[in-house]
This record gives structure tokens, sequence and C-alpha cells, in this order.
């Protein structure tokens, strides 16, 4: 099918209800309730530990496996040699769409909606890596269908699924340090190169890669070692930097336990390169070095509260109730929470909550538990979908929250993006001192219910995202 029509009539279309596979209806075989059937696309890298979680619940059967470098999906193509094999994901929709339930997604950025959303139209459960996606657009528009189609969705933050999460939570609600104020959020990546010139050289497709697949939505380019297999992260075209890879992680903990919402704004200010004495350099294309973000938002609860990102090995300030041999966070990062009564500090992933001075843990009457717990560590975020799509009821990290979640990752990305954005001044040439003027450095105003920067027109076309010809959204 070509990739037009493909896009076209996937979004027309809608199934009536899940068709069961036809062959676990033969003697011998698990009943399908008991039994997820899944597509899965992305198989090498992030996506074979998602599969290992998936199967380690030992309720999940892969149908079909997908991925566009045979390289990096060998070990699942072992792993599994039962499934079906594929490059390119409209075969499986064209082949097996009446012999699964739900797909998981776990290719780089650009390509999560494009893939989840067909599927997710004809009713087909979803595991998405986060972030979820690559724009905002897509971010609301996999909400929505989400909603309207009734199906289990799950992004794969996997804090969100621990205890962790919930005792921050359960402590801020009960009073533990107060009216939360401001959240200092912060990552140890980008550890994969970024503040690099766009890459000029042709160089050969390695064996097993099907480069204009891997490239599906984004413009056409040639193939060049700078931007596989991990590296794309740091590509605007493909990735959404430090803030989008582990955004959806850190910020969890404060979106999911201050019920943050929407940003109304957000602002940034970014590493600027040098190319030569006094010659800035104009690396666009690429996210930047080091950032900080800072972004505002309203709540019904907590009132307005402050939620500052730092990443490329800047870290905020250190709390004064903080001893000399005691840390913030851990070496991937973490949060801090500036209450009214005192301080809470979580790890990546909402681990190891504590207060501020480290002498009032002793003092701690924890709350009672008011979240239920969910068995497992990581393996417990997939077992926790698993068990919903099989049994009904929700997700730690449905697209109703992760959707908005991953909006608010992006909001950062758009300040950030703005904070590069150049113009050249009248009379001035690349290479002259101070060339350039820089619009976008300013407060952007955000417009949640309208998906809409207010202020700074340029902002929205990046809102919206761009497509290659014939890979349009519908």
């Amino acid at each position: 099918m070509r990739r037009r029509s493909f896009l076209k009539n996937a979004a027309a279309s809608s199934a009536a209800f899940t068709i069961v596979p036809s062959y676990v209806l033969g003697k011998g075989h698990v009943p399908p309730s008991d039994t997820l059937y899944v597509a899965a696309f992305g198989v090498g890298g992030r996506g074979r530990g998602v599969m290992r979680g998936l199967e380690a619940t030992e309720k999940v059967k892969f149908v079909a496996l997908c991925d566009v470098d045979d390289k990096r999906a060998a070990g699942s193509y072992e792993a599994y040699s039962a499934a079906s094999k594929y490059k390119d994901f409209r075969k499986v929709y064209d082949n097996h769409l009446k012999e699964i339930d739900a797909v998981m997604v776990a290719t780089p950025d650009h390509t999560h909606a494009t893939i989840a959303l067909p599927f997710m139209r004809e009713k087909k459960h979803a595991y998405v890596e986060k972030p979820l996606t690559h724009n905002i657009r897509e971010a609301r528009l996999m909400t929505q269908v989400a909603r309207d189609m009734g199906i289990v969705t799950q992004m794969g933050n996997q804090g969100a699924s621990s205890d962790d999460s919930r005792i921050a939570r359960e402590w801020v609600e009960a009073g533990v340090i107060g009216e939360v104020e401001r959240v200092d959020c912060w990552t140890n990546r980008p550890v994969w190169p970024q503040g690099i010139p766009l890459p000029k050289e042709k160089h050969d497709i390695p064996n097993g890669l099907d480069w204009d697949l891997w490239l599906g939505p984004a413009a056409a380019r040639d193939y060049n070692d700078a931007y596989l297999p991990f590296k794309w992260r740091g590509w605007w075209d493909f990735g959404t930097g430090a803030l989008g890879d582990m955004g959806c992680h850190i910020m969890e903990t404060p979106f999911s336990v201050l019920d943050l919402g929407y940003p109304t704004e957000a602002e940034a200010s970014c590493t600027t390169n040098w190319v030569g004495d006094f010659v800035e350099a104009d690396y666009n294309a690429s996210c930047p070095s080091s950032s900080i973000v800072r972004l505002k938002f309203n709540t019904e609860k907590h009132g307005e509260v402050r939620l500052n990102w730092y990443d490329g090995g800047i870290l905020p300030d250190l709390p004064d109730e903080l001893k000399d041999d005691e840390t913030i966070g851990d070496t991937g990062g973490g949060s801090i929470f500036y209450g009214t009564k005192g301080i809470m500090v979580c790890d990546v992933y909402s681990r190891n909550a504590r207060l501020l001075p480290s002498e009032m843990m002793g003092l701690l009457k924890p709350p009672a538990a008011k979240y239920p717990r969910i068995a497992g560590d990581v393996e417990g975020h997939q077992k926790n979908w698993v068990d919903a799509c099989l049994n009904g009821g929700t997700t730690s990290s449905d697209f109703s929250r992760s959707g908005p979640l991953t909006e608010s990752v992006l909001m950062g990305n758009l300040a950030i993006r703005a904070f590069q954005y150049k113009t050249l001044k009248s009379g001035k040439e690349l290479g002259d001192w101070d060339p350039f003027d820089y619009p976008g450095r300013r407060k952007i105003q955000w417009d949640g219910a309208n998906m809409r920067v207010t202020n700074f027109e340029v902002a929205n076309a990046w809102v919206q995202g761009s497509y290659r010809s014939g890979w349009e959204l519908q």
C-alpha cells in the first residue's frame, strides 16, 4: 500500500471490536482473554528491553516484529523466531491487523505517532516509549484518539509505576512539606553529541538498514554516521534532545504529584557555540549542548508553580539544608521540591524520596498509603499495561496523563528552539562579529487549550511539526 493511501485509509477506518486472532481458537491454546497478542516496532535497543518486560508477564505473544535495521533487531529476531519479521510497519498493518490486540512502539521519537496512530484507530491498545511524540500536535492527537477509541495505553516512563512516585505524592498531599512553590529538575543528559554542525558528507548505508524507512516522515537526506545508532536524539528532525529524553522520567514526579497540567509560559537559555575568534556558529539543526528551561504552571490545587529544568552538566542551586557529605538526586539527575514547610528530594524515576534537612526523616510519620502499589520494578510498568489490556482498568501513564506531560516537556523544547532561532542583521554576513538577531529570546506564552504560542508566531510551526510528502499525519 502506498504511504499516502495507507495513512488516509487508516485515519478513516476504525474497528467496532477487537477481532480474536484465529489461531488462538484451536484446541490446546491458551484462552484469548489470558493472552495479549502484540506487534512490536523498533525491537533493537530500548525496544528489546520493553519486550523482555512484556515477556516476563507470561501473558504476551509477539505476532510480528518490525525494525528497519536487521543488525539492531537481530537479538529480538532470534529470541522470538516464531514471530513474522518486517522492515515496513505498513506491512504489519496489512498482514496482521486482525491477529493482534496491541502494539509496542520503541522507534526514534519522530516515528512514534506515525506508526502508532493507524493501529490505535483500529482499537489496538498501545505501549509507546517516551517521549510519547515528537511534537505537541502529535501528543494532543494521540491523547484524543486513545480517548475516542477507548483503548488501553501506556507511555514508557517506568517510574510512573513505582512505589516511589506514589510515596512522593502521598507526602505532598499530606502537607509534609507544605505548599509547593518551585521544583528544580535536572539530568546528566545529553550523553550523545549535541551542539554540533549538520553533517554534509554522504556515508555508506550500513548493511541491513533501510535508511529511507528509518527517515520516515523526516525530510530526505544522505545517510551519515552522525545520526545512528543513538545520536539521532541530538537532532531536532529526529529527536527531542536531553529534555525530551529524560523529561518524561524526571518531570513525571512533579507533574503527577502536583497535577500541573499545561504550562502557561516557558523561557530558556542555552550554550552558544563558537567556530573561531568572535565567530558564532549556526548549529540550529542540533539541540544545544546544555540548557536551562523555566516553566510556569497555574494549578487549581497549588496555585502558581515554577518548574526549572537543567541539563548538559548544569545543576540547580544546592539547598542550604544540604550537608557537605550529602548529594541531591543521583548520578542521572533528580528533582527538588521547595515547599513552604520543607524540601523534598527525589532521584531519577521518582526514586528515594527524602526530606531536607535530613534530620527531618527521623521525625517523619509517613501518611497511610493512599494509592495502590504495582508489583514489580521496571517490569511492573509493562505488567500494569498488560493487565489493563486483558482485564480492564487504568494504567500508571495512560495517554490522558502522559500526553499532557509530553506536551509540557515539548513546550520546554519550544523555548529552547526559540532561544536558538536567529536571523541575520541587515548588512551582516555569516562570520561577521555579532551578525544575528534573536527574536525568540523571550518568555514564550502558551495557550494550552488552543495549542498555540500567542507571542512568537515562528514557534507554532514547531508545535505542528513537518512531514515528508506522503507521510503526513491525518
